[in-house]
């Protein structure tokens, strides 16, 4: 991939900085990125207002609960079928004194909210629908929030042609935790990222013994509380890929020198090595509040976001090196964003299908990972990432979808006979 002149997060610059009360858009509203965001609007009225939600459209209930309770101007659901069950919600929420919010509806509802006029916009959209609305808002010249990391991943020469310099400030824990820890330093200081991994239910076993895995199994996180995708990646180690391609394309350190290391507690949330043998951590309780307040916050801090460590009391940290035979996901993630180009989109589109697949009990676990190698390595080499559209993007993500699918109906097919 194609470095660009200045890294797309950098600590050090702030993008349209204002003071007072910031107005902000939280797409995907209802998810655990946006109730949490919302949770830290509520508590802080005096820093943030909302004035636009968006949400798929499955939870229609809490999500007119939301805008009543933020006295936003518009929502947005994905689905057109949801607008009349989210109309009587409003409904019932707001009673006939009041006038109800603007709604939006469709596929690009949420893409017009992020470039509605506000400060900054939160994407926390899960999986690659987040492309549109991400560049929606860099063109209109918001600060993006950035929890929806699959946007950049599968649109990272899109998305670094748009974003100015400090104009997208990093949600996941990890880079957020990056963004924290560089700012102790000059790009030119950094030796090394250590992205860190909780090592998800299955650490410590063999591939042969994650053979059986069932969708309870991989659900239940140790450490964080999720949705099932993001779960089931965490399982695979596959979110810990992302976000080593998500480490290059944000912060232009090369792939050689972003390394995973597994953290079961999942206090320290990544680290970065300075060049005079320094390493700074980024260390809290398991928790998304203080991401998200960075995201919405910086740079200023917002007080008591995250919960914080109780000192006097004896715990123990333990980092292991990763296992990359039992979870070549990460390998795999390396492979295709050095490829650039497409190949990302594929990886991303395809592993979005394989977990559908193993949720609905139709792909065993280990499947997940040899289907998308197999949509990987049929995809082939794309070519040069500089000239990528988001055509190409949609394409590639089509035909992976439609591969992936294929593949893992043939492999059940051929369990079953």
């Amino acid at each position: 991939m194609t470095d660009s002149p200045a890294p797309l997060a950098d600590p050090h610059l702030v993008f349209d900085a204002v003071e007072g009360r910031r107005d902000l858009v939280i797409l995907g509203s209802t998810g655990s990125i946006g109730t949490q965001a919302i949770d830290l609007v509520l508590r802080n009225p005096d820093r943030f207002r909302v004035t636009a939600l968006s949400a798929a459209g499955g939870r229609v209930a809490l999500l007119a609960e939301q805008a009543r309770l933020l006295k936003v101007r518009t929502v947005a659901v994905a689905s057109p079928e949801a607008v009349p069950a989210l109309r009587e919600a409003l409904r019932q929420e707001y009673g006939t004194a009041e006038p109800l919010p603007e709604i939006l509806a469709g596929p690009d509802a949420a893409a017009e909210l992020a470039a509605s006029d506000c400060h900054t916009v939160l994407n926390g959209i899960t999986g690659s629908i987040g492309l549109a609305p991400t560049l929606a808002a860099l063109k209109a010249g918001r600060t993006l929030a950035l929890a929806n990391k699959e946007s950049l991943i599968v649109g990272g020469p899109l998305v670094k042609a748009l974003a100015a310099p400090g104009q997208i400030i990093p949600v996941d824990s990890e880079h957020a935790a990056l963004f924290q820890a560089l700012a102790a330093g000059t790009r030119a200081d950094v030796r090394r990222l250590v992205v860190t991994a909780s090592g998800g239910p299955f650490r410590g076993r063999t591939r042969s013994e994650l053979a059986d895995v069932t969708r309870e199994q991989a659900l239940a996180h140790p450490t964080w509380a999720m949705g099932p995708v993001i779960t089931v990646n965490s399982a695979t180690l596959v979110n810990k890929g992302l976000e080593v391609i998500e480490a290059h394309l944000l912060y232009d350190i090369p792939f050689d020198r972003i390394e995973v290391v597994v953290h079961p507690q999942s206090y320290v949330h990544s680290m970065v090595e300075f060049s005079d043998g320094s390493t700074l951590a980024q260390c809290t309780p398991p928790d998304m509040g203080g991401p998200i307040a960075i995201g919405l916050g910086w740079p200023q801090r917002v007080p008591d976001a995250a919960p914080v460590f109780d000192w006097t009391k004896a715990s123990t940290w333990e980092f292991f090196p990763l296992d990359t035979e039992a979870f070549p996901s990460v390998g795999l993630a390396r492979h295709v964003g050095g490829l650039g180009g497409t190949a990302p989109a594929v990886f991303n589109a395809a592993n979005e299908e394989c977990v559908d697949a193993f949720l609905s009990g139709r792909l065993p676990f280990n499947g997940i990972m040899d289907t998308v190698t197999a949509v990987v390595t049929e995809h082939g080499t794309p070519a040069s990432g500089t000239s990528l559209t988001v055509a190409d993007v949609l394409e590639a993500e089509t035909w992976a979808r439609t591969r992936a699918r294929e593949l893992s109906a043939k492999a059940t097919a051929e369990a079953r006979a």
